[in-house]
C-alpha cells in the first residue's frame, strides 16, 4: 500500500493529471491493483474530463458498476466531515468516489464548493490520504502547486513517492535541478522524474535530459498522443485504453502506449526497491 503524489511547483503545463490519468488507467486495466486517484485541486475539471461527462456527475457508474450510495454526491466534502468528526474509517472511503472500473480504479475529484469551503476542508487532505493507504494498493495524488505549503509538505512527507513532471523546456529542467539542490528529497530515490506531453523529436529527448540531469536511469515519459488528449476532453480515456490494448509497436499510438507502461513499471519498481531497503 502506497501513496504517490504527481507534484509540479511550476506555472507551466507539464501534462502532470493527465500522465498521471495515463499510468492509473493503465494500472488498473493491466493489473490487479485497487487504484485511488486523489485531486488536492479547487474547481479543476481536468480530472474529471477524463472520465465522466459534466451532466453526470451526480451519477457514480462505472463502466463495471455502479455505486449508488447518496453519500458519494459530497465527494471530498463529505469526507472532511466524516474526517472532522473522527467517524472515518479506510473502507468508507469508497462510498464517496467515483468508480471507473470496479474494484480497481475509483476518482476522489477536485473540490467544487465555495473558495472558503476550500480553504478549510483542504486542511484535511493528508488525513485522507493517510487512511485511504490503508485501503487502497496505490493512492495517486494529483498535487495542486496551489495548495497551502503545509499541507504540501504534510503529503509530500507522508508519500512513499514523488513523481516530479518536467516540461521539455530548458528553463524548466534547469530550474528542477537548481531546486533539487536544496530539497533533499527531490534528490533521493522517493523521487522520479517524468516528462509530460513527451516529443520524441525535440532535442531535449530522453537520452539528453537523463545525461543532462545526470539521473542513472532514464527518465519517465507520457507522450503526446492526439487521440489520448482528445480522450481527456471527452470523457473516453477507459474506453480509449481497453481499444488500444492489442496495438502494436508499428502503429502510430505505439510510442504512446510502450512509454505509458514503461512509467508505470518504473513506478511500482521503484516503490518496491524503496519498501525493500525500509
Amino acid at each position: 500500500m502506497s501513496v504517490v503524489t504527481f507534484w509540479n511547483n511550476r506555472r507551466e503545463q507539464t501534462g502532470k493529471t493527465l500522465s498521471l490519468v495515463a499510468i492509473c488507467t493503465h494500472l488498473a486495466i493491466e493489473h490487479n491493483y485497487r487504484i485511488l486517484v486523489f485531486s488536492t485541486g479547487y474547481q479543476d475539471y481536468n480530472l474529471d474530463n477524463c472520465f465522466w461527462q459534466a451532466d453526470k456527475t451526480k451519477k457514480n457508474r462505472g463502466l463495471f458498476g455502479p455505486n449508488t450510495n447518496a453519500a458519494m454526491e459530497e465527494g471530498i466534502a463529505g469526507l472532511a466531515k466524516v474526517v472532522k468528526s473522527n467517524k472515518l474509517s479506510p473502507d468508507y472511503i469508497t462510498n464517496y468516489t467515483k468508480i471507473i472500473f470496479k474494484d480497481r480504479l475509483e476518482i476522489l475529484p477536485a473540490f467544487k464548493g465555495a473558495r472558503d469551503e476550500y480553504e478549510e476542508v483542504r486542511q484535511y487532505y493528508p488525513d485522507i490520504i493517510n487512511l485511504a493507504n490503508n485501503y487502497y494498493d496505490l493512492v495517486f495524488v494529483d498535487m495542486d502547486r496551489y495548495i497551502q505549503d503545509d499541507v504540501t509538505e504534510a503529503i509530500l512527507k507522508s508519500s512513499n513517492l514523488i513523481v516530479a513532471c518536467l516540461s521539455q523546456r530548458l528553463t524548466s529542467i534547469n530550474a528542477f535541478s537548481e531546486m533539487r539542490q536544496n530539497v533533499p528529497v527531490l534528490k533521493s530515490k522517493k523521487t522520479l522524474l517524468l516528462l509530460g506531453r513527451y516529443d520524441k523529436y525535440s532535442k531535449y529527448n530522453i537520452k539528453n535530459i537523463t545525461r543532462y540531469l545526470g539521473e542513472k536511469n532514464k527518465v519517465s515519459t507520457v507522450p503526446y498522443s492526439t487521440l489520448f488528449f482528445e480522450a481527456c476532453e471527452e470523457a473516453s480515456v477507459p474506453d480509449l485504453f481497453l481499444k488500444l490494448r492489442k496495438t502494436d509497436e508499428d502503429d502510430r499510438n505505439g510510442f504512446f502506449l510502450s512509454e505509458v507502461k514503461r512509467s508505470a513499471e518504473n513506478i511500482i519498481y521503484r516503490i518496491q526497491d524503496l519498501a525493500m531497503k525500509m
